[in-house]
């Protein structure tokens, strides 16, 4: 026997059964209005629903009250800002930006050129008086490349280290994910810049050189053997085409290229002290242990040292080498450094795609 119902109990909100906010509502036609048909078309002249706002309306992303071409495929999100399929040019421009914009590049490559052209003033200024100074006539340009040489390659360390050191790399990474192409990039910007630069602080030592030390009386002893026997005319010190483009073009290319090895240790250590003295040691140990070898048993060794040292290479590019050939002329060490520099880069380019930034 069921009990009836207290006509003022009120049933417990817990029993009522939950409002959805869009189904479950059927349209209630207001009093007077037309009935739909039975084929749910709405009659001409008759209300129908208004069409649910917000969550039923049109995706998000796309403009209220123009056209609807529907969802993207795959129904992702479309970015309002044009996409464009990167390539090369602009990794190096990126580059570009960021060497140019540094305070280091600014500071390395103004030492560089005012120690190779300041040196190189000096040097011309004080052998001006001599009737003759035992030099080809271009050669007085080296001893401001020798120091020069070292802010290059400390620049070409920088432009690797430095991201590595602040951070910036991981930046440079997820914008290029393909990291060969940074280090391509790197080593282009960084190798034309130093090339450049180093190309016409040379040319104005040589120019220097040339103007002051010209019409120096060459002794018949000295015009006859050693590296002055091809740079007489007409018993003045002369210097050819030869000399002119081993010290402008071959040291600046040398230069560059030591750079650019530099670049790519840099790459393999990530660490701006340690690869800087790894290239400090690489370009200054081997003739200074060359120097120390006094005994004859070691005679082999020194010899070898001593022709293959980075800074014999750049003086025969002057024509004044270090070791006992003095007809070198230092195009075929700078062939052994432009491979060795590739052979490095190759290493440092297939260790960038396998290590974690």
């Amino acid at each position: 026997m069921t009990t009836p119902n207290h006509p003022h109990q009120q049933p417990h909100p817990a029993q009522q059964p939950p409002q959805q906010p869009y189904q479950g509502r059927e349209f209630q036609p207001q009093p007077g209005a037309a009935q739909p048909s039975p084929g749910g078309a709405a009659v001409a002249g008759t209300a129908t629903a208004p069409p649910p706002q917000g969550v039923q309306g049109a995706p998000y992303g796309q403009p209220q009250g123009g056209p609807q071409s529907g969802p993207p495929p795959g129904g992702g999100y479309v970015s309002p800002i044009p996409v464009t399929r990167t390539h090369l040019g602009h990794a190096i421009v990126s580059e570009w930006t960021k060497i140019r914009s540094v305070r280091s590049t600014v500071w390395t490559l103004g030492v560089m050129f005012a120690l190779v052209v300041g040196i190189g003033l000096l040097t011309a200024s004080l052998l001006s008086g001599n009737e003759f100074v035992g030099l080809p006539l271009l050669a007085p340009g080296l001893f401001g490349l020798m120091l020069g040489q070292i802010c290059v390659i400390t620049l070409g360390v920088l432009v690797v280290t430095s991201e590595y050191g602040t951070g910036m790399i991981r930046t440079t990474m997820t914008a290029c994910p393909r990291r060969g192409r940074v280090l391509i990039a790197k080593s282009l910007i960084f190798f034309v810049l130093a090339f450049v630069m180093t190309t016409a602080a040379c040319s104005i030592t040589a120019l220097i050189n040339s103007t002051m030390l010209s019409g120096q009386k060459v002794p018949p002893y000295a015009a006859k053997a050693g590296p002055l026997k091809d740079s007489v005319e007409n018993g003045e010190l002369v210097a050819t085409s030869s000399h002119w483009l081993g010290a402008t073009v071959g040291a600046a290319l040398y230069v560059a290229l030591l750079g650019l090895l530099a670049l790519a240790v840099g790459a393999l250590l990530r660490h701006s002290a340690g690869a800087i003295t790894t290239m400090l040691g690489l370009v200054l140990l081997p003739l200074v242990l060359s120097l120390f070898m006094f005994a004859e048993k070691l005679k082999d060794v020194r010899e070898v040292l001593m022709e293959y040292s980075p800074l014999n290479g750049l003086a025969s590019l002057y024509r004044i080498p270090m070791s006992e050939d003095q007809t070198a002329t230092g195009w075929p060490l700078l062939g052994i450094l432009a491979i060795a520099t590739a052979v490095t880069l190759t290493l440092a380019f297939v260790l960038l795609n396998r290590r974690d930034v």
